[in-house]
């Protein structure tokens, strides 16, 4: 095997993010602590437990949205660089989440800017890697508003003219749109009604496997993280309590916690 492909390989097996020790408590067992885990380009995780359990003050600390009070974060850049998260700038941190990272939050108003266009929030993250040329901007709204089953007449409406579901699916084109490595996702299909949620899910389905997505996924549905998550962490009360592949996890659980979590779902 010659030098070049034995690089190119190594590259392709190292992780996109390594975490290390991650924590961040506001209280006894509020918040999370002691976090490991390594995560891979293309791979799914997903993070779930009860209200309370320290899910959502992870997923901020992984997205560099908060500090945490010890640990590490690494993050392997399109260069194949390794990046200290909290070692980097306030603006490299930014920087990041505009083009390599997206963020979906749970409700689409916080992610969307509600008084410009449809096609203005898409074009935005498009702008922020330096583009500048009109037609090039609209075109990749027309694209991504198909991609995303919304008319593309409605590129010059505002999202408040839209329902919730498209709202959610104009955030997930605004986060796609520049091409990231890495999203994050905070109960995406969260106040969603079920017909709704059937259809989003499909949707991201599609997109994070057409376009090789890292994502991690903070969800209480497991069957949420059963469609999407390649790989589970279970956490209780600020700590993960199991992490292994979804289906291992959901069909067979160790911990008696996450044997709790699961048979209460099983319930009639």
């Amino acid at each position: 095997m010659n030098q070049a492909l034995k690089n190119e390989l190594s590259v392709a097996t190292e992780p996109l993010l390594r975490v290390r020790d991650l924590s961040l408590l506001y209280g006894p067992e509020k918040g999370c602590q002691g976090v490991s885990f390594d995560l891979y380009p293309g791979e799914v995780l997903g993070i779930v437990g009860e209200s309370g359990s320290g899910k959502s003050t992870l997923l901020s600390l992984l997205s560099g949205r908060l500090p945490p009070q010890n640990g590490r974060i690494g993050y392997r850049d399109k260069q194949g660089q390794w990046l200290d998260l909290y070692s980097a700038s306030e603006a490299e941190r930014r920087t990041l989440l505009r083009t390599e990272w997206g963020f979906v939050e749970q409700n689409p108003r916080d992610g969307l800017r509600m008084g410009v266009s449809a096609g203005a929030n898409i074009g935005e993250r498009l702008m922020a890697q330096g583009v500048r040329n009109y037609q090039q901007l609209r075109g990749a709204g027309l694209d991504w508003l198909s991609q995303v089953e919304i008319d593309p007449q409605r590129i010059d409406d505002l999202p408040r003219t839209f329902s919730g579901g498209m709202q959610q699916r104009l955030q997930i084109a605004r986060n796609l749109v520049s091409s990231p490595r890495l999203v994050f996702m905070d109960e995406p299909t969260g106040g969603l009604d079920v017909s709704v949620q059937a259809r989003l899910l499909d949707l991201l389905r599609g997109l994070v496997r057409e376009l090789d997505l890292a994502v991690v996924i903070v969800t209480h549905d497991l069957a949420v993280a059963r469609l999407l998550a390649d790989r589970l962490m279970v956490m209780r009360r600020s700590r993960v309590v199991e992490t292994g592949l979804t289906d291992q996890i959901l069909d067979d659980p160790q911990h008696p916690y996450s044997q709790l979590l699961v048979s209460s779902v099983l319930q009639p």
